[in-house]
C-alpha cells in the first residue's frame, strides 16, 4: 500500500505537469533549456504556465568506494576535517565509516558528514530570526520568532539520522558500472544524532495557520545555489505537505546536547525524521504556508528519478529514504588470515526500523545472521557485528543486507536512474586477509 506521502507527490506531480504549481526564481525559458540538457524536453507535456525548473548540471560521479584520505579542509566548511574522518568532495565531507566504530549510537558532531550546496553561513543567535508567512496564515501577515521565542515552546528531543538522497552515489559506477550525475558519496553521507527543538506543528499554530493551507515550505539562510552555467536557483528551500509538516518533523537547536555546530544548521535547522536529507533545512531562515502547492528547483527536477527505467517526465518528488548497510571498515583493509576478528556494521532504512542482517564473507555464497545491538526504531539505525576468522590470506568480499520491519530486504542491484539517487543495493566490501 503505497503512504500518503507518496500519494500527495503523485498530485503534485500532476500539478506540475499541468501548471498548477508556483516555482518562483527561475524563468520559464531556463527551465526549458536546463530540461533539453537533461534530455526532457519534449517528452515533458509543458503547458504555457508551467512553472520554472531547473537542474544542477553537476559532474559525472565516476569515483568508486578506494577513495583516498580526505584532504585537510574544504571550501565553505567550518569544522576541521581530519583525514581518519573524511573525505572531501567538493563543498561536502564524507564520513569514512570506519571512523565510526566504537563511537556509539549516535555521531560524534565532530564526525557528522556535511552537505552544502554552497558555504557554511557563520550567523549567530542573537541576530537570528524565523520569519512565517504567506496566504495559508489566517490572518495573512508575517509572524516572526527569535530563538527565545522557539525556546519558550514545549521541547522535544528525538534520535533521528539524516541522509543525503545521493548516498551511495558512487557505487552506480563503482558496483553497477552506470553513469550518474553528482557527489560520488560512497555510504558515509549519513549520520544520526539526538535532536533537540520544537514541533514545527506547535510554530505553525503560533503564527495562525488557517484552515486552507496546503503546502508549507522552509528556506535557508546560505548563498543562493548557482549552476554550472551561471544560472541562479536561489536560496535552498523545499516544500513539505502539510500533513507532514504537522507531523514529526521539528525545528532543532541542539544536537547531541550542544547548540548546532555552524555547518549543521546553527542557530536552528529542520529535521525531517525519514525524509532524504534535503528536507531537513539548515540555517532555517523562513517558512513559506501556502494556500496552493510550492514547488522549488529541489523537488521538480532535482531529487525525482529520471532514466530508461523511469517515467519520460520523472518519478514522484522523491521522500521517504531507501535500506542499506555498511561496514565500519576501510575498503580494502587488511585483516590477518587465521585470526578471529569482530567486524562491526550499521543498517538503517526510511520505511521502518532495521529487524534482520544477514552477512556473507565469502562473496554471496553463504549467509549468517548478524548480532543485533539495538532495538529497532523508526527513523534510527542498527548497530551489529559479527565473528570472521580468515581461513587463508588473499582477497575476499563482505556482503552485509538489511531487512526493515515493513518487509523490505535490500537487493542485489539498484534500478539505474540518471542522477544517483537512493542507492540501495547490497555492497561488496573487499578486504584482504594477510
Amino acid at each position: 500500500m503505497r503512504s500518503p506521502e507518496s500519494a500527495y507527490d503523485r498530485r503534485r506531480l500532476r500539478q506540475w505537469l499541468a501548471g498548477e504549481a508556483r516555482a518562483a526564481g527561475v524563468s520559464r525559458r531556463t527551465m526549458l533549456r536546463l530540461l533539453t540538457t537533461a534530455g526532457l524536453a519534449g517528452s515533458v507535456p509543458l503547458p504555457l504556465g508551467a512553472p520554472a525548473a531547473a537542474g544542477p548540471g553537476s559532474a559525472a560521479g565516476s569515483a568508486g568506494a578506494a577513495d583516498a584520505p580526505g584532504a585537510a579542509d574544504a571550501p565553505g566548511i567550518v569544522k576541521p576535517l581530519p583525514g581518519a574522518w573524511f573525505t572531501v568532495r567538493g563543498t561536502n565531507a564524507e564520513t569514512r565509516f570506519a571512523s565510526l566504530a566504537e563511537t556509539g549510537y549516535h555521531t560524534p558532531n565532530e564526525r557528522f558528514f556535511v552537505r552544502n550546496h554552497t558555504a557554511t553561513p557563520v550567523l549567530t543567535a542573537d541576530d537570528w530570526s524565523l520569519t512565517v508567512w504567506g496566504d495559508g496564515l489566517s490572518h495573512g501577515r508575517p509572524v516572526e520568532f527569535t530563538l527565545d521565542d522557539l525556546k519558550r515552546l514545549p521541547a522535544v528531543t528525538r534520535s533521528a539520522f539524516v541522509e543525503c538522497a545521493g548516498n551511495g552515489r558512487g557505487l552506480f559506477a563503482a558496483q553497477q558500472g552506470q553513469s550518474v550525475s553528482g557527489t560520488a558519496w560512497t555510504l558515509g553521507a549519513i549520520g544520526a544524532a539526538r535532536w533537540r527543538g520544537v514541533r514545527l506543528a506547535d510554530v505553525l499554530r503560533r503564527a495562525g495557520l488557517g484552515p486552507g493551507a496546503v503546502d508549507v515550505m522552509p528556506r535557508g539562510l546560505d548563498a543562493d545555489y548557482l549552476t554550472a552555467d551561471g544560472t541562479n536557483l536561489g536560496r535552498v528551500r523545499r516544500p513539505l505537505p502539510l500533513s507532514k509538516a504537522l507531523d514529526d518533523v521539528l525545528l532543532v537547536h541542539e544536537m547531541n546536547g550542544e547548540p548546532l555546530p555552524h555547518d549543521h544548521g546553527h542557530p536552528v535547522r529542520v529535521l525531517v525524521p525519514s525524509w532524504i536529507g534535503i528536507a531537513s533545512i539548515k540555517w532555517v531562515g523562513d517558512i513559506q504556508v501556502s494556500a496552493r502547492p510550492l514547488y522549488s528547483p529541489w523537488n521538480t527536477d532535482l531529487y525525482r528519478l529520471f532514466g530508461d527505467s523511469h517515467p519520460a517526465q520523472g518519478s514522484e518528488p522523491l521522500t521517504r529514504q531507501t535500506i542499506k548497510s555498511a561496514w565500519e571498515l576501510d575498503w580494502d583493509a587488511g585483516l590477518r588470515a587465521g585470526t578471529e576478528h569482530r567486524l562491526t556494521g550499521r543498517s538503517w532504512s526510511g520505511t521502518g526500523g532495521v529487524v534482520r542482517v544477514e552477512v556473507s564473507t565469502d562473496g554471496g555464497g553463504t549467509w549468517r545472521p548478524a548480532r543485533m545491538h539495538d532495538t529497532p526504531r523508526r527513523d534510527g539505525w542498527v548497530r551489529w557485528s559479527v565473528l570472521w576468522r580468515p581461513p587463508a590470506p588473499g582477497p575476499y568480499t563482505l556482503l552485509a543486507r538489511a531487512t526493515d520491519s515493513g518487509g523490505r530486504t535490500q537487493p542485489d542491484t539498484t534500478v539505474h536512474n540518471t542522477q544517483g539517487y537512493l542507492f540501495d543495493a547490497v555492497v561488496r566490501h573487499p578486504v584482504r586477509a594477510v
